[in-house]
């Protein structure tokens, strides 16, 4: 097993590179460590590697990137019960203090001081090692592929968000935003149960595997106001009255006003999606059709055990999602390759992985 750590570091914007790093050890005898052995792109990486902040979480040192990761433990705490050496697992890459007021309502998503992987200052995942406490690890079933297992990230974030969506059989749901989580979202809504499913994107490539993956209903807007958009929408969808439930997983400004006009009253809105921090919103509408409005941030209890269960089971097939795999080395293309929209998941093997 190899001593050093190859990782993958963003040093300012526009600015990656490789280095060497000691290997970690463990700082817990709760926690493992594991040989990373997939690692999927989100859009978050790539918002860093070129504006080298989100929000309030600002680069200021070199950080490795990376949190959607799959691999084998190879080392663990005296005090691990669950896991042994040679387990494969999807890692959940937050951790938790487990004490504030967050946490110990249940919602540790929201922790005060949560430790993320690849969110300033903390490291990510795309290295040859990493450890993580065990509990936030999850065994992956023999039939369950370490590419799948790296897929398991943004399901969970996909479950969080239906979840949020209240979806319930024979429900309605329209799903903003046709990338990875929102094709996610439109796959967990169907295995939540959901009878029409309705994909929205403005890129035709996207609605046709939408509709091959999840979707029942498909729709392209046109440059016209939000209101013209939802009542198309809702004509060529069958919906009348309105969608049960709208999920924006874009963050684009005319998405989310046409959500509100093509939900019923009385519906759910979930923002999945993040855009720009202010927008025009038709607050209008949403007071008097009663929606109920909510964010959803990341993953929470039971999240990542669902999503591993979904893709046991077969009810989500996240294979289809997965474009193609790269050499560790071949990082830096993987990240280009990304912000140029091509493909969908491009894994990053590890560096120890032949």
């Amino acid at each position: 097993m190899a001593e050093s750590n190859l990782s993958f570091i963003l040093n300012k914007p526009l600015s990656l590179s490789f280095e060497e790093r000691p290997k970690p050890t463990l700082k817990s005898p709760q926690d493992v460590l594991i040989a990373i052995n997939y690692t999927g792109i989100c859009g978050s990486d790539v918002h860093y590697w070129q504006h080298g902040a989100i929000g309030p979480f600002v680069v200021k040192d070199p950080m490795v990137l990376g949190h959607e990761s799959a691999g084998t433990v190879v080392e663990v705490g005296p005090a691990v019960k669950t896991l042994k050496v040679g387990d494969r697992i999807a890692i959940e890459p937050g951790t938790p203090c487990r004490h504030c007021t967050p946490c110990l309502a249940g919602h540790y998503n929201l922790c005060d001081d949560m430790r993320f992987a690849a969110t300033p200052p903390y490291d990510g995942t795309l290295a040859g090692f990493y450890t993580a406490p065990a509990d936030f690890c999850y065994k992956l079933p023999e039939h369950v592929s370490l590419q799948e297992g790296a897929l398991v990230e943004p399901l969970a974030v996909g479950v969080h968000i239906v979840k949020q969506a209240e979806i319930k059989p024979g429900a309605s749901v329209v799903v903003m935003g046709a990338g990875p989580v929102g094709l996610l979202c439109c796959a967990v809504a169907k295995a939540f149960g959901a009878s029409t499913i309705v994909a929205v994107d403005i890129q035709p490539a996207r609605l046709e595997f939408a509709a091959s993956f999840a979707a029942t209903h498909t729709f392209m807007p046109e440059r016209v106001s939000a209101e013209v958009n939802a009542a198309r929408l809702l004509k060529e969808s069958g919906l009348i009255g309105g969608a049960d439930a709208i999920i924006d997983a874009s963050g684009a400004e005319p998405s989310i006003q046409t959500s509100i006009h093509a939900l019923r009253r009385g519906g759910v809105y979930v923002q999945g999606g993040m855009g720009k921090p202010d927008i025009n919103f038709p607050i209008m509408a949403l007071c008097t059709k009663e929606i109920t409005a909510k964010g959803s941030f990341r993953y929470g209890s039971g999240d990542y055990k669902l999503a591993v269960e979904l893709v046991a089971t077969g009810k989500v097939d996240v294979k289809k999602l997965i474009t193609g795999t790269v050499k560790f080395e071949d990082a830096e293309k993987a990240f280009q390759d990304v912000k140029a929209g091509k493909g969908i998941k491009v894994l990053i093997a590890g560096p120890n992985e032949k």
